[in-house]
């Protein structure tokens, strides 16, 4: 992902509650007094005079993660730099676990990878660990252990494209 390819556009409320359009896109992949900085300069810079309150009005880059109208400005910061650094898999991430803490814990401590399926993931794991007789391979159905990885809680996973799963130790 680029620089200035995460942003937000901030609106001033004094403004826009006076019927004119004032606002700024601004790099949300910045550090958070850079973004206050911006939002300030905006609010200095509108056609109404002593122009305090902001919104958040719209979002680009965040790759399916919401961010709220009112979504505190680190948040926002700490939530673009992690997708700036890891992309949909971030955003994915943060989706699946509902905290970035957790998302970027899950990518520390329990990434296994990614892979074309989790059955993909659960043979080469099991070809890693044991030595499979060659007469019993046939009779293995790597889905139905998948199955049974995720559902006990052992791995999860988090989808990026249709032959792309990334697969993280249950939380």
């Amino acid at each position: 992902m680029n620089k200035g390819d995460i942003r937000i556009y901030v609106a001033c409320l004094a403004a826009y509650n006076n019927g004119i359009l004032h606002g700024v896109w601004i790099e949300a992949d910045q550090e958070p007094w850079a973004i206050y900085d911006d939002i300030r300069a905006m609010l200095d810079a509108s056609p109404v005079v002593d122009a305090k309150e902001w919104a958040i009005h719209d979002h680009e880059g965040f790759e399916g993660v919401a961010i709220a109208e009112y979504q505190g400005i680190e948040s926002v910061s700490k939530i673009a730099a992690f997708i700036a650094e890891h992309g949909q898999l971030g955003a994915a991430l943060i989706d699946h676990l509902g905290s970035i803490d957790e998302a970027r814990r899950a990518l520390d401590e329990g990434y296994h990878g990614s892979y074309a399926s989790l059955a993909d993931y659960v043979e080469q794991l099991t070809e890693d660990c044991s030595a499979i007789p060659e007469h019993l391979r046939f009779y293995i159905d790597w889905q139905v252990m998948a199955r049974d990885a995720e559902m006990s809680g052992d791995v999860f996973t988090v989808q990026t494209a249709h032959d792309e799963i990334h697969v993280f130790a249950g939380v």
